[in-house]
C-alpha cells in the first residue's frame, strides 16, 4: 500500500551533483580517481510522487538505456509489439534462411522481453517494501569495472499517496524531456553488445527474495558516468527534511538483479 512517506531521506548511493559521497551498505567513494561523474542531469518534479512512479521511471529509463545504447535493435514498445506473433516455424528444415532469421530474431525478443518482465515485476516488489534511494545500471566488464555506469538517485523525492501524487505519465514526461533536451546519448560513441546487470540499495530486512545481496558491492569509479537525480520541489518536502528520521546508512545494502541482461542484435 502506498501510504504518505513525505520526509524519507535515503542513505546517499555514490555521487549526487558531481560530489563524492559515502554509499549505503559498503559502498563507499572517496574522492580519488574517476570520483566526478561524466554527467549529471538533474530532475526537479513540482509535487510528490508514489513508489510505484518511482519504479515505473526507473524502468523506462532501464528500457532507454538498452535500446540508445544498441543492445536493443528496436525501442521496447516497438520491439514488444513486433514480437507478439508466434515465432514457431512450421518446418524449419525447408525454410529460406531470411525467413528462418525473421523466426530467430523473434525468439531472441521474446526472451529479451520476458527476462525484462521478470525484473520489472519484482523491481515493483522491491519499491513497495521498501524505499529505494539509488539504481545503478552498469553495462559491459564487470560489477567491479563495468564500462558504463547509469546511477538514478531518488534520495531527494518526496513519496505521498495515490491522491496526493503527481501522475506517473506527467513524471514520464518531464523525465524523457529533460533527458532529450541534455541530448546526452547522441554524444556517446556506438556500442558494442554488452550485458546488463541491475543493482538497487534497499532495506537490509526488506524481505525481498528475488535480488541477492551484494554486501561487497563498491561504486565503481574508473567508469563512464551519467548519474540522474530525481528530487521533489515542494515546501513540505524541504520542512520533512529537517524534521523527518534520519535513516542509518548500516540500514541499506545493495542488491544485485539475479537475471543478466545480454544485448542482442537482429540477424
Amino acid at each position: 500500500v502506498e501510504g504518505p512517506e513525505s520526509g524519507a531521506e535515503g542513505p546517499d548511493c555514490g555521487v549526487r551533483a558531481g560530489v563524492a559521497q559515502p554509499a549505503g551498505g559498503g559502498g563507499g567513494l572517496g574522492p580519488g580517481v574517476g570520483a566526478r561523474p561524466d554527467a549529471d542531469l538533474s530532475v526537479l518534479f513540482p509535487g510528490q510522487v508514489t513508489r510505484r512512479s518511482c519504479c515505473r521511471l526507473v524502468c523506462e529509463l532501464l528500457k532507454h538505456v538498452l535500446y540508445q545504447r544498441q543492445q536493443l535493435p528496436l525501442p521496447y514498445d516497438q520491439l514488444a509489439f513486433f514480437s507478439s506473433r508466434d515465432c514457431s516455424p512450421d518446418d524449419s528444415s525447408v525454410m529460406p534462411r531470411s525467413l528462418r532469421n525473421k523466426q530467430n530474431n523473434c525468439k531472441k525478443s521474446q526472451r529479451m522481453l520476458l527476462e525484462l518482465e521478470e525484473v520489472f515485476q519484482n523491481l515493483e516488489t522491491l519499491f513497495m517494501l521498501t524505499l529505494v534511494p539509488c539504481v545503478h545500471i552498469l553495462l559491459g566488464g564487470s560489477v567491479v569495472n563495468p564500462k558504463e555506469m547509469y546511477e538514478v538517485n531518488m534520495e531527494q523525492v518526496a513519496f505521498g499517496s495515490n491522491e496526493e501524487s503527481l501522475k506517473t505519465i506527467s513524471c514520464i514526461r518531464q523525465l524523457f524531456h529533460t533527458l532529450f533536451i541534455k541530448d546526452l546519448f547522441n554524444e556517446l560513441k556506438s556500442a558494442p553488445l554488452m550485458n546488463t546487470v541491475l543493482l538497487v540499495q534497499a532495506q537490509r530486512n526488506c524481505g525481498i527474495q528475488w535480488f541477492r545481496p551484494k554486501l561487497n558491492y563498491r561504486v565503481p569509479t574508473r567508469t563512464r558516468r551519467l548519474i540522474i537525480s530525481m528530487a521533489s520541489d515542494t515546501v513540505s518536502l524541504t520542512s520533512a527534511l529537517e524534521q523527518g528520521p534520519n535513516y542509518n546508512n548500516d540500514d541499506y545494502i545493495w542488491f544485485q538483479a539475479p537475471i543478466t541482461i545480454k544485448g542482442f542484435h537482429y540477424l
